[in-house]
Parts: structure tokens; C-alpha cells; sequence
């Protein structure tokens, strides 16, 4: 099953008590692991990956609660558990519903949980990356949970600032909690200094579709941003773009893993994908020259860095 489904079984309290959660994203498979395991007075058992021991993760099922409630047993691993280990885990389940057992799976295999084991009413969730209006979604709930009060707008914006990456952007709530009133995009720039990757990365996407940066250069010079932390920005995000380029040619599409060696949202990856298919492989190398050059030209004394940065940029898009 996916998300939604089983988000209908969370608000019609039809919950089975062994859970296998899986999937591309792992803040998901976090939240839900929390959600579902959320027991006041459990006996919780967690085993985060190589500290997981069958034999103790067995003996808390079988046993009775030190405090009379429920024993809730966590499983947080990139290795699979053995086929016949789960399975016997999911029976202590299956015999005491007072029992509770998630199994929170962040390797790749991902069909091997596509089915729960036969004759068992465990359910198997897989969670995908948040799209756009999912995130955002997301974070509002999130941001309720912390009684912070911000407008869709504004979680959209610290999103943004954050690349999509709903975990990072959950982490910067806490920060707004200092604010006794509705939170401001203006509230995010003060307080969030991610400014950095995301806005960069917008920046340079106008760049690339020749389109006019020099305001959005200002505003981040005017923000403390760094001309020479902006040129190996760039210079990252070109090396990135090639990247993609060499193993869609060699393969015929792109794969996030591989290519950053982590998983990356469906959205963000099409783009970076169709828009290192644009450039050719003389122009990548070309820019490269342009870009490094520059940045040792920034790096001697004595030399207006915003000059050469402009310069620089109007050359790029020349390039293109």
C-alpha cells in the first residue's frame, strides 16, 4: 500500500500492529515509524541498524510489559532482517494485539516488501518523495503539531530555500517558535541561513535559461552572501549538470543514487536532467575553464570580486 492508504486506516482506527515501511523517502518513513508507535507507557524496544539482535528483539515481544501497557518493538535498518527472523516477529504480533512492530527499511529493495508475508495482516507502506503540494502539506501539519503560525506561502518559501527537502525545512519550525504571531516569508530569511543552497540554485537556473539575474545577484550580495562561495556554486551545480549529462547518455535516463549518491525528489532530478541534456559536452568544458579561471582571479588581492562575478556570469550565458 501507499501513503494515502494508509493514512484512511490511521483516521478509521483500522490499523493492523506490524508495519514494514519502505520506499524512497526516509523522512516519511521516520514521521510514520513516530506516528505509529506514539504509546503512552509502552515498553519500547528501538534497534537502529547493526545493533539489531533477533534474539532480544524476539524476547521483548514474547515478554510482558515491565509497566503493564503495551511492547512496541523498532527496527530501523538499510540491511534487510532475514526473511525467516521477520516473519517470526510478525507472529508475536499476530498472537498479542497488544504488541506493536515496525520495521523501517532505507536500503533499495523495494519489491521484496511489496507484499506482507502470506497470511499475515501487516502492512506494507511505501513512501515516495513529497511532491510539491505534498511537502507542503506536510510541513503545515508539522508546524501545527509545534503551534507555530504560518500560511501555506510561507511554508512554500522556506521549502524552496530548502530545495524541497521537507526534513530539512521541519527542522527550521523549531526556530520560528521564537515569533509570538504569524510567521512572515521576511520572518524565514532572517532566521533560516539555507538561503544558501536554494536560492542559489534558483539563481542559477536563471542563469542557464538566460534569463535576468542581476537582482537576484544584489539581493544575495546584500544578504552577506560570498562572490567566490557563489562562483564554486556554480561551478558545483555545472560539474553536477555534467554529470547527469554523461550517464543519461551512457544509460538512456538519470538515476539520482548513482549520479549524487542520494535519492533526490522526482521533480528536482527531471529538471536537472533535461537541462544537462541542453548543453553540449565542448560548452560543459568551456564553462568549466571560464569558471574556475575566475575564481582564481578572485582569489588574488587587490580585485573588485562583484565585477569579476558579473563579468563572469554575462559570459556564461554567453556560452549557452
Amino acid at each position: 500500500m501507499y501513503k494515502s492508504e494508509l493514512d484512511k486506516h490511521i483516521q478509521n482506527s483500522s490499523l493492523s500492529n506490524s508495519f514494514i515501511l519502505y520506499g524512497e523517502s526516509s523522512f516519511l518513513i521516520d514521521r510514520y515509524t513516530q506516528m505509529l508507535t506514539n504509546v503512552p507507557d509502552a515498553s519500547i524496544a528501538k534497534f537502529y541498524h547493526d545493533e539489531y539482535n533477533f534474539a532480544s528483539a524476539k524476547a521483548h515481544l514474547s515478554q510482558a510489559s515491565l509497566f503493564g501497557g503495551q511492547n512496541v518493538l523498532i527496527i530501523k535498518s538499510e540491511k534487510k532482517v532475514p526473511k525467516k527472523e521477520l516473519e517470526i516477529l510478525i507472529e508475536y504480533c499476530e498472537k498479542n494485539k497488544e504488541n506493536i512492530f515496525v520495521y523501517a527499511y532505507y536500503g533499495d529493495d523495494h519489491k521484496t516488501y511489496a507484499k506482507a508475508p502470506a497470511k499475515t495482516k501487516t502492512m506494507c507502506v511505501r513512501f515516495f518523495h513529497p511532491n510539491q503540494g505534498e511537502a507542503t502539506f506536510i510541513l503545515s501539519q508539522v508546524a501545527r503539531e509545534k503551534n507555530v503560525n504560518v500560511d501555506n506561502r510561507s511554508l512554500t518559501h522556506l521549502l524552496s530555500i530548502h530545495n524541497w527537502d521537507v526534513a530539512l525545512a521541519c527542522n527550521e519550525i523549531e526556530k520560528l517558535k521564537i515569533y509570538d504571531r504569524a510567521i512572515t516569508t521576511k520572518d524565514i530569511d532572517n532566521l533560516v541561513f539555507g538561503l544558501a543552497e536554494v536560492n542559489i540554485e534558483s539563481f542559477i537556473n536563471k542563469i542557464l535559461n538566460k534569463k535576468d539575474f542581476k537582482t537576484d545577484l544584489g539581493s544575495m550580495l546584500e544578504h552577506g552572501e560570498d562572490e567566490i562561495r557563489l562562483l564554486t556554486a556554480i561551478t558545483s551545480y555545472m560539474t553536477q549538470l555534467y554529470m547527469f549529462h554523461i550517464y543519461i547518455r551512457i544509460n538512456g535516463a538519470p538515476n539520482a543514487l548513482e549520479i549524487l549518491g542520494y535519492p533526490a525528489p522526482k521533480f528536482v532530478v527531471d529538471s536537472k536532467a533535461a537541462m544537462s541534456i541542453k548543453i553540449k559536452p565542448q560548452t560543459y568544458y568551456k564553462l568549466h575553464e571560464l569558471l574556475l579561471e575566475s575564481e582564481l582571479k578572485m582569489k588574488s588581492s587587490h580585485v573588485d570580486k562583484g565585477a569579476i562575478l558579473l563579468s563572469t556570469l554575462i559570459r556564461v550565458q554567453q556560452l549557452l
